[in-house]
């Protein structure tokens, strides 16, 4: 497990937010909408998300969300892989690494399959399989 695929920040305000982004600081998407649910910039590398800061929390843990008042600052980073069962044999890892696994491999709503995982200094990692992910050459992930 050697890289990052996907940083997603959890946002107060999406619209703000993709102004900010998007139309302030000229991040590239091909999102023409100003609040839609979720948002890539196609940044080299490394994909950049923007997605709704409630929903991130509940989408980690719906019945237990992180408080966002008490440190959770609304960012996941997310590993994304080719298989989906190699969803599991990340989770695996990353529990025997003395990770705290916070949501056990799972089907989601947009079709994919998920987990995450939570590293020793509590920064929530998400492992996400996609029926339509795409790699290339290098291993990252094209939109």
């Amino acid at each position: 497990m050697n890289k990052i695929t996907c940083i997603c920040l959890g946002v107060r305000s999406m619209e703000k937010s993709i102004k900010f982004y998007r139309d302030k600081l000229g991040f590239q998407t091909e999102e023409k909408g100003n609040n839609p649910p979720v948002i890539f910039f196609n940044t080299p590398g490394t994909k950049f998300e923007l997605f709704p800061l409630d929903l991130l929390a509940e989408d980690i843990n719906k019945e237990n969300p992180p408080k966002i008042a008490n440190g959770f600052g609304g960012i996941t980073l997310a590993y994304n892989v080719e298989h989906k069962e190699d969803v599991k044999k990340i989770i695996e890892l990353a529990r025997s690494a003395g990770a705290k696994i916070v949501k056990e491999p799972q089907d989601v709503f947009w079709g994919g399959y998920h987990a995450y995982f939570a590293d020793l200094d509590g920064y929530y990692w998400e492992v996400a399989w996609g029926p339509d992910f795409k790699f290339d050459d290098k291993g990252m992930l094209v939109f």
